[in-house]
């Protein structure tokens, strides 16, 4: 294939891509045909007015991808189709409702739809045994979707009333620090009429890490196939339900989408949590693309932590 060939196969995949609004693909392609030409398209005609138009098809393409995501809001979607999406993700192996409702609202928040699966989670609250798992994800809805202080804010009115022992309340604490910790993020849990005091005893450290999985706030994987072999790529989880963590892989990360199908064991995982870090093998229990939202294209990966 000579190089006009190839320049000539390179701008149509672009515009193929863009036909589809898949912008960012788009703009890589022509990315490539711009190094493409600099590097070796000296003797093509008019190189200067070639090499100008295509830079600003991708100035273009770089203004429209910035609306969108400035633009990006949460899809509308009825109560009803709000309904039909917890009817459809209420499951549980187990047979246990609270589990299917707690996957429920996590399905909620995959689509979108924060302020019904915040409300979902809440209604969890009032369990003994999904409490913990349900603040937490409510934390992680805030952090994600509206402000690390409305997630503070929540965490200080928790504080105040009687709804979480000593132990658990802890346990929320421990996980919102290791959120700020890990991100440098410098904020004061406590207010100033309520600061902890520092004599009074950890009660992690007198219960002890009694949780099956710990609080996992990301992971780091390396691939064993593709380009990116070897490297390894480190993941923030959006939700997590017992041993089952939730993703969100760019649109962009091909070779990552690429090589995590349904089904693959991923050994040697590093899984980061604010009190521990340890080893340990996954294995991809779900990949969807995100349809809608600000995340639109990207995709969602479950991955199931199993011992080895």
């Amino acid at each position: 294939m000579t190089l006009q060939e190839k320049i000539k196969a390179l701008l149509q995949e672009a515009d193929l891509y863009k036909n589809q609004s898949l912008l960012n693909e788009a703009k890589d392609k022509f990315a490539e045909v711009l190094d493409l030409i600099k590097e070796k398209g000296s003797s093509i005609k008019n190189v200067d007015n070639v090499i100008n138009a295509i830079s600003k098809k991708v100035e273009a393409l770089e203004k429209e991808i910035e609306t969108m995501y400035k633009s990006a809001t949460t899809p509308i979607v009825s109560e009803k189709a709000q309904n039909l999406i917890k009817q459809l993700f209420s499951f549980s192996n187990s047979g246990n409702s609270n589990e299917a409702n707690l996957q429920a609202a996590i399905a909620l928040a995959k689509f979108g739809q924060h302020e019904r699966a915040i409300k979902e989670f809440k209604d969890l609250l009032k369990v003994d045994s999904m409490r913990l798992v349900a603040a937490k994800n409510v934390l992680r809805c805030l952090i994600s979707h509206t402000s690390i202080d409305e997630a503070i804010t929540q965490f200080r009115e928790w504080q105040s009333n009687d709804l979480f022992n000593p132990q658990e309340l802890e346990k929320v604490k421990v996980f919102l620090e290791g959120y700020f910790a890990k991100h440098g993020i410098e904020k004061d849990l406590f207010q100033s009429n309520a600061q902890q005091n520092e004599d009074q005893p950890s009660y992690l450290e007198d219960e002890g890490l009694d949780e099956e999985i710990l609080d996992i706030s990301s992971i780091a994987i390396t691939l064993d196939n593709g380009p990116n072999k070897g490297e390894p790529v480190e993941l923030d989880v959006s939700f997590q339900a017992g041993n089952i963590i939730s993703l969100i892989i760019s649109s962009q990360d091909k070779s990552l989408i690429d090589n995590l199908k349904v089904g693959v064991k991923l050994n040697n995982v590093h899984f980061y949590s604010p009190v521990a870090i340890f080893s340990g093998s996954g294995i991809v229990a779900e990949k969807s693309i995100i349809a809608t939202g600000p995340k639109k294209g990207d995709y969602s990966l479950d991955i199931k932590v199993v011992n080895s």
